[in-house]
Order: C-alpha cells, then sequence, then structure tokens
C-alpha cells in the first residue's frame, strides 16, 4: 500500500475509498453482518468502516472476549469474503454514542485520568490493543490476508498537550508492535488541523505520530424539534477548491488524500424527541447526497466515510446518555436493515467513482463561469488522461430554485457550450474527454453511474434533456433499440451527437456499444457486482448480492419484494442465469442481455402470532423494598474515597455503583438506620440519559424521579426529594433506593465525563447514621450476550429474562394491564413463529400506541417503563412518557424465525391504573424473498 496528494494506491492501483460506517456491536447476530455489509457492497461502497467498542468485549480487566456475537475475527474474514476494504477503528476511545464512548466501565475506576500518559490508563490500553490488534493485523491487505487497509488510533482527541502527544505516540508505536503495518492515522473532529504527519508543514496544524490526516464533519444539519427538516444547508468546500490553510480540511495536509473519517450520513436522535430519524433520513437525502457528496469528490476527498451506513439497535446497556435504543441514524439502510430511498443516490455516486477511475487523480481546474449566477462550476482535471470534471450545483449549494443555465468547457477536443439544469437541492457531476470503454467521449449531459464491457449506464432526472458527444474519425453505426432518441454526425470534427430526453430507459447502441440512458427511479433498479469472469450489471430486482461465473452460468442471488423482472449484461460467455439457486429461463435480447422470461416470484406472506391473545405469566418484584427483605450476602457500602468525579458529600461513605462494581442497569440500595423518621429524604443521584430513582421508607412507596429530557444533551445526574408519610413509628428502618444507570458519559471533552458517578451519590435528610447495602449486576454473569445485557434487577439476578426460566408458579395477567404496582413487575409469554422458508422477515415489537403525525407529542403517557429481553436478549428500554421509540427491532438469530421464542417484560412503574404496561404486538417491518440465510 502507498498513497500520495491524490489518493491511495492499493497494489498499484490508485483506488478511491467509498466508505460506509457499520457496527457489529450494534447488531447482535452475526449472520446478518453479511447481509448489511453485502447491502452496502450492493449500495455502491467499497469499504467498510468499524468501530471496535472496548467496554463491548471486556467484563473486567484483564478478561477479554472475542466469540460469539463479540468474533470480530469472523466479522472481518466476512468483510473480505464480501469484497469491502476495511477502516479499522479501535481507539482505545471512539465516542458513537456509546456507553462510556467504549470505555469499559471498570476503567471509571482508576486513578489515572483518560486519554493521557498516566501510567495505570497506559497498562490499561496496552491490554485493548494486545487483544485487538491480534485479531485487525492477521486482516490487513498488507500481509495478503485480509482486506483492513487503514487503522485509527483514538478519535476527535481535541487536547494536544503532552499528556495527550505521549498519549497518541504510545497508541502508535503499540500498534506497529503489535504487527499493524496498514498507514494509521486520527480522526481530527471539526477540522483544526490537529495531529496531521510531520510532512504537513502547514502553518497552525499540530503533528501526530500519524501517517494521514483525518477529519470529520457533519454540515447537513438536524431537523427542527416538531420533526420537520427544514431549508437544506450549504456544502463545504473541504479540499482543493476551499480556502485553504490548517482549518480547511484536507489542505491541512497537502500531501496526504483528502480524508473525510466521518461525513454525516444522517444523525442520531435522544431521549424525549419527537422521532427524528425519518426526517433526517428525508433531510439528508437523495438531494443532499448529490449536493454534500459531490462537493467532496470535487474538493479530491478521496477517502470518504459515510457516518451511518447502517446504524443498527443500541442494545441492552449500550446506548450512552444522549441516544436511546434505536440508533438508526436516518441512514442510508434503516434499522430493519432496509435500504431507504436515498440508497439509490449513495450507489450512483460510489458506482461513479469506482468506474471512471481519472477520478482519482485530479487537479483543480481552469474557472468556469456559468451563464447564471445562480450556479457554480467545480471544476477538475486529470492531468495524465485530460479527463475533465465538471460539478454543476446551486450557488449557494442550499438553494432549491429551478435553474437551467449553460456553461462552457474546453479540453483537447475544443470548445463547446454546454446546456443542464438544476431542479431543487441537486447537484450533477459531468464528464469531459474520456475513454468509454473504448469510445471516446467528448462531453454528456447524462452523469455517468457505471460501465463495463460492451455497455454504459448513463443517468438523468426525469423529464430533463440530454445531450451526449462522442468522437470518431468516420460515421459510426447508430442503433436506437428502444425509448426516444435522436443523433447527428459533423464529418468535420467527427463529433456524433445523441439528444433525448431522460424517462424511463433509452437504449441505444452505438459503434458496438450499448448506452443505457435511465431516468433516476429506473437506474436505481440497476446493480453492478461483480464476478470471476468480470463485472456484471443487473436490472430488476430489490437488490442483487453476488453474482459467481463458471463457464456459461452465471449464479445470481438476491432479494425481492414482489414480482420483478430479471436483465442480466454479462460475459459473453455466460448463457444461462440462475437465481438464489433456481435456474431462469432466460433469452437474448438486442441490447446483448439476457432477459428472464418470467418475473422472479416475491416473498410468500408472513403471519405473526398476535400476542394480545397470548398467555402472559407475571410475578411482581423489587422484594428489596420491602423491609424484611435479607440483604445480608449484599455489599456494605464502606468505601471512604473514590476515583469518581463526583465524591460524596463530607462525612458519608462512597455509595457510587461502579466503585463495587456494578456497571450498567439498575443498583439497589438498602440504608439501615434507627430513630425518628425523617420529614423527608433527598438523593443526589447519577442516571444517565432518563436516569431514574425509586425510594421506599420501611416498604411505603415514596416515589419516583426521571431526569429531564427532551434535550440533545441532557443531564446525567439531579436530586430528587421525597415525603416521608407522618406516622411511621420511631425504632429500626430501612430506607430502598433503586436507580436505573441509563449508561456512562463519554468523554468527548477529555475531562473523565465517563468517572461521573452512577447510583446514588449522597443523601440528606437522615439525622442518624446510615449503614449502606448495595447490589447490582455483575457483568460477567451471561457470557453469552456479554456486560451490558443485564442490570442489577431481582429477576434479573434470578434468571427471570432468560428463555429456560421456570414461570410454572407464577399467575397470569392481561396485556394490556389494567393496573401496576410501584416497583418492578414481570411479563412473560412464548410465542412460535414460522417464517416461510427462503423468506427474510424483518420483525419488530411494538409497546403502546405509536402517535399518529397529528397527535400532540406533549400527550401525556403512563409513568412506567420496559425493559424488552427476547430469549434472552435485552434488545431495548421503552420509556411511556419520555419516548419517542415504540417499536424495537428484533434481528433474526436474536429471534427465530423457525420456532419458539421468549419475550421477557420487565416493567417498572410509578403504580396505579394509568401506568400500566400497554399493549403488546409483534410488528413485520419489511419482507423479502432471498435474505442470507439463518
Amino acid at each position: 500500500m502507498s498513497f500520495d496528494q491524490y489518493s491511495m494506491i492499493i497494489g498499484g492501483q490508485r483506488t478511491f475509498i467509498w466508505s460506509g460506517e457499520m457496527h457489529a456491536y450494534r447488531l447482535p447476530s452475526p449472520t446478518l453482518w453479511r447481509d448489511v455489509l453485502q447491502k452496502m457492497k450492493a449500495s455502491g461502497l467499497n469499504a467498510v468502516s468499524f468501530y471496535f467498542d472496548w467496554g463491548y468485549h471486556s467484563p473486567a480487566p484483564g478478561v477479554y472476549d472475542f466469540t460469539g456475537v463479540r468474533d470480530m475475527d469472523r466479522l472481518l474474514t466476512i468483510a473480505d469474503q464480501v469484497g469491502l476494504y476495511v477502516i479499522a477503528r479501535p481507539g482505545p476511545y471512539i465516542n458513537a454514542e456509546t456507553d462510556g464512548g467504549g470505555f469499559p466501565a471498570w476503567l471509571s475506576t482508576i486513578a489515572g485520568k483518560a486519554r493521557t500518559d498516566a501510567p495505570d490508563y497506559l497498562a490499561a490500553t496496552d491490554q485493548w490493543q494486545s487483544a485487538i490488534d491480534a485479531i485487525i493485523a492477521r486482516h490487513q491487505v498488507t500481509n495478503g490476508t485480509g482486506s483492513v487497509i487503514l487503522y485509527q488510533i483514538e478519535n476527535e482527541l481535541a487536547a494536544t498537550g503532552t499528556s495527550q502527544r505521549n498519549y497518541l505516540q504510545h497508541l502508535y508505536d503499540k500498534a506497529h508492535a503489535d504487527g499493524i503495518s496498514v498507514p494509521v492515522f486520527h480522526n481530527d473532529k471539526g477540522r483544526n488541523g490537529i495531529w496531521v504527519p510531520s510532512s504537513s508543514q502547514v502553518a497552525g496544524t499540530v503533528p501526530g505520530p500519524v501517517d494521514l490526516y483525518a477529519f470529520d464533519g457533519y454540515p447537513g444539519g438536524t431537523c427542527h424539534t416538531d420533526g420537520s427538516p427544514g431549508a437544506p444547508s450549504a456544502a463545504p468546500d473541504w479540499g482543493i477548491q476551499g480556502a485553504g490553510g490548517a482549518k480547511g480540511g484536507a489542505t491541512a495536509s497537502p500531501n496526504t488524500p483528502g480524508f473525510v473519517a466521518e461525513f454525516g450520513g444522517g444523525w442520531f436522535d435522544y431521549w424525549g424527541s419527537v422521532g427524528t430519524y425519518p426526517c433526517t433520513a428525508q433531510r439528508q437525502g437523495s438531494g443532499y447526497e448529490r449536493v454534500f457528496y459531490g462537493t467532496n469528490i470535487a474538493n479530491r476527498l478521496t477517502v470518504q466515510n459515510f457516518y451511518m451506513t447502517f446504524g443498527g439497535t443500541s442494545w441492552g446497556w449500550l446506548p450512552a446518555p444522549v441516544v436511546y435504543s434505536s440508533y438508526d441514524y436516518g441512514a442510508a439502510i434503516d434499522e430493519a436493515r432496509q435500504l431507504r430511498p436515498k440508497a439509490a443516490a449513495l450507489k450512483s455516486l460510489g458506482y461513479f467513482v469506482q468506474s471512471v477511475t481519472p477520478l482519482t487523480k485530479v487537479d483543480k481546474g481552469p474557472d468556469v463561469v456559468p451563464s447564471s449566477a445562480a450556479v457554480k462550476i467545480e471544476h477538475t482535471v486529470n492531468p495524465d488522461t485530460g479527463t475533465n470534471f465538471y460539478f454543476a450545483v446551486h450557488n449557494p449549494s442550499s438553494a432549491t430554485t429551478d435553474d437551467s443555465f449553460t456553461f462552457p468547457i474546453t479540453t483537447a477536443d475544443g470548445s463547446y457550450t454546454v446546456p443542464l439544469e438544476l431542479t431543487g437541492q441537486d447537484a450533477k457531476t459531468l464528464v469531459a474527454d474520456y475513454d468509454l470503454e473504448g469510445q471516446h467521449l467528448v462531453y454528456s449531459t447524462s452523469e455517468i453511474e457505471t460501465h463495463l464491457p460492451g455497455v454504459a449506464l448513463l443517468h438523468g432526472r426525469d423529464g430533463e434533456s440530454g445531450e451526449t458527444l462522442f468522437r470518431y474519425a468516420s460515421k459510426p453505426a447508430v442503433q436506437v433499440l428502444s425509448g426516444s432518441a435522436t443523433s447527428s454526425y459533423d464529418p468535420a470534427t467527427g463529433d456524433l451527437k445523441l439528444s433525448y430526453v431522460h424517462h424511463g430507459l433509452i437504449r441505444v447502441r452505438v459503434n458496438g456499444l450499448t448506452l443505457l440512458i435511465a431516468d433516476e427511479d429506473t437506474a436505481g433498479s440497476f446493480w453492478r457486482v461483480d464476478s470471476e469472469a468480470g463485472p456484471v450489471l443487473v436490472r430488476g430486482p430489490e437488490l442483487v448480492r453476488t453474482a459467481h461465473a463458471a463457464g456459461p452460468l452465471l449464479a445470481l442471488t438476491g432479494d425481492t419484494t414482489a414480482p420483478a423482472d430479471l436483465e442480466v449484461w454479462g460475459p459473453r460467455q455466460a448463457l444461462l442465469v440462475t437465481w438464489n439457486g433456481s435456474l431462469v429461463p432466460a433469452r437474448p435480447t438486442t441490447s446483448r442481455s439476457l432477459t428472464a422470461l418470467r418475473q422472479l416470484p416475491g416473498p410468500a406472506p408472513v403471519r405473526l402470532p398476535d400476542l394480545s391473545g397470548a398467555t402472559w405469566k407475571y410475578a411482581p418484584e423489587s422484594p428489596e423494598s420491602q423491609p424484611g427483605f435479607a440483604d445480608t450476602t449484599w455489599r456494605t457500602a464502606d468505601l471512604t474515597a473514590t476515583n469518581s468525579t463526583t465524591k460524596p458529600p463530607a462525612g458519608q461513605v462512597v455509595l457510587t455503583a461502579d466503585d463495587y462494581g456494578f456497571h450498567h442497569g439498575d443498583v439497589w440500595y438498602r440504608g439501615h438506620f434507627d430513630g425518628a423518621a425523617p420529614p423527608s429524604v433527598t438523593f443526589d443521584f447519577g442516571g444517565g440519559g432518563a436516569g431514574l430513582i425509586q425510594a421506599w421508607l420501611d416498604g411505603t412507596y415514596l416515589g419516583q424521579y426521571v431526569l429531564p429530557t427532551n434535550l440533545a444533551s441532557p443531564p446525567t445526574r439531579g436530586t430528587a426529594s421525597f415525603p416521608v408519610p407522618a406516622g411511621l413509628p420511631d425504632g429500626d428502618h430501612v430506607l430502598s433506593v433503586m436507580v436505573r444507570n441509563d449508561s456512562h458519559n463519554e468523554d468527548g471533552g477529555v475531562n473523565d465525563a465517563q468517572k461521573e458517578g452512577r447510583g446514588l451519590i449522597g443523601v440528606t435528610g437522615l439525622s442518624t447514621p446510615v449503614t449502606w447495602k448495595i447490589q447490582g449486576g455483575d457483568s460477567s454473569a451471561d457470557p453469552v450476550r456479554g456486560p451490558l445485557n443485564n442490570g442489577g434487577l431481582y429477576g434479573e439476578r434470578a434468571g427471570w429474562y432468560l428463555p429456560g426460566f421456570d414461570d410454572r408458579g407464577w399467575t397470569t395477567h392481561p396485556v394490556p394491564d389494567t393496573d401496576a404496582p410501584a416497583g418492578t413487575s414481570w411479563y412473560r409469554t412464548t410465542f412460535d413463529l414460522r417464517v416461510p422458508k427462503g423468506v427474510d422477515a424483518s420483525l419488530g415489537l411494538t409497546i403502546g400506541t405509536v402517535p399518529a403525525e397529528s397527535e400532540s407529542s406533549t400527550q401525556p403517557r403512563g409513568h412506567y417503563r420496559v425493559l424488552i429481553f427476547v430469549n434472552g436478549w435485552n434488545m431495548g428500554q421503552y420509556i411511556a412518557d419520555v419516548g419517542p421509540q415504540h417499536t424495537f427491532v428484533l434481528p433474526t438469530g436474536v429471534l427465530d424465525p423457525h420456532g419458539p421464542n421468549t419475550l421477557a417484560l420487565a416493567v417498572t412503574s410509578d403504580g396505579g391504573p394509568v401506568n400500566a404496561l400497554e399493549r403488546v404486538q409483534l410488528a413485520n417491518l419489511a419482507t423479502a424473498r432471498g435474505g442470507v440465510g439463518t
């Protein structure tokens, strides 16, 4: 591997890296890793970026697990098999809206400051790097044993002191000592020119131990708080078209490729919002991608990674306080693994940058002035081939007007005036002076999507005029095979001009080359896949995953969501086609393709059981709230010092849960004291996002308090005061408290924010000494599901969430229920699924009624929350009075689509009929015939 200022060079070939972010830890089903990665590849990506979450693998110091859903060796093998390069990002700190920013929770108890050269912190990071680097090193392209091409140290490290410099150098040296031989980079948050290679020499930059400079940016903006998309933002020039300098993006490192390690492919959502993922997918949809990603291409950013391309689910206690269970992100592939409409534009651009290879080496071209000031042209030229690229976009690029204009081009072929249209949020990259499969393309006002021997796919917006010019020494043969197009030949110049209006699919044969000229919707029905005999172009199905060629046989796999046509342009020797293993009768066409004689079948219907008719077993929980509960085996809270950033009040013992080894979910406290009952009691507690505290005195419920939500950066620590009912007798008392820890803070500010205490921090209002007992969850208790699956509820500790638990002694309750006790209760049921063979059904669970668009987001809802356990897997937390999530994706692998399943719901309520469990139902989120098998 090598690189220069233009692009990465892999195996001697310049390569435009078009990458998408996906996190295996947000999809706890290794079988489905292949599904998502194949969809990313089919959507035009040639690389995938993986964060590796330290805390996901390490329940305790020195303990690391890379089995089952944490098998990263398997993940990297699948990525290589799918044909994706890998950008490996193991931290140690990743941020990523994960618990503690990816730090293991046990790290919050060390004395040394994180993200510095503190010896105890470096000793811990050495453990992690030794474990994860051994896996990554086995999969490097430089070894010929995998597809890893880049390795990131740290992430968004904004502090630049000596301690951070030493820290980064330590990570760099450790990576090399562990066998990492691919280029190393750091991701600079916000383009500050921080941690650039020593070769940069740009004034104002901060050099660091890296081979490449990379940065991130999310310039697309966010939806309004009411869930409306608002007006577009303007696309920035973060490369050769921009202002330059240390803060200009790629210009901070002029000798390395333009590298945006995270470019916004959506945005995360927070507790208490109106639910903005659908809006984000619209705001950062196809128009956004054409304008912003296209601007990046024009700025010579030849390594682009879109965060996120598949967001997935922050299951269990994985989500940071700033997000809830769904991490859909409004990404091109939604949480249920379905391609959104915006995936089509991502695919079109991806096919383009990989097919038109002169893009991998361009310089800024001469200025081009269009006929309208409402438009601007960004011009680049390949210095070797002379190929010109003209990126046309509104001026400013946030405009959404409809503009018709012309602009001049001058290439080795001469000078021309080119007509073009931009309608709404849109941008186009036109190519001139280019060898298109042996034909000399002078220019085209249609964009090139892809081309392969004998065929080229061009596209444009429906109803817009287009023209394509070729140059020939003599008049070529032109045949319009279908659609409407005219041609004219000028013998004086040798120019052949094709004129047409983009609509449907126009097929033209020119001098042996089949031109397919499509409108956008039609172009979206094409898929380019690689086979042993060369590239294949397929039209019709919902998705094409793979192509394998053996002699005359071309074997295709993919998905249909309804009956679909199939047409294939493939290797000349391919005479027979199979689809998912079945022979497809086909005939040759005048377009030199094979077309199926009948449509491919769609999926069989999927019938789901009605959970309202299920038998629900029920058991009240929270025995810890009762004065007679035996807590003698619990840990006594007797520590007097802590490394937490939240110290206890003077004279009180340390109560923060992490200090006692209880890191995730619920933690219980029982305080024993004697004397008179206080008139009130006040708790200082840390609960993370939408954190909760409930309290009882001598078995009498005092109430609950939820930390404020509906904020992008919610408070994670709060104070709750509860009055104590009068009339409690003097004597021995037990104060029982449950705190729900909705995860540790991220450490984006390099201030040890992840060490903010969770659980109780201090208690006031008690005038006599208190002996505190504490109990939480054991992070090592469930090695299959891992440290982030469980907290410290009594039912969790007793195994009530597991499918094998014997609940025959429980009573039955209706769901929806009519009443709820204060505290936690459990509901369990089983259901059988019979998803037809060969059908990939993406299923979910919906609690309550999803609010209609017209319904006020402030409509009061019950004060209760639910932990959702499916076959023992904690797939998320529903909070009725906070929201916004009602439907939770249940991935195949967690869910058995062909057999029995167990659903266990841990319902924590403020008590009373209005705070009881609502309706629970299964949801079919999407169905396809095909998939990857289970």
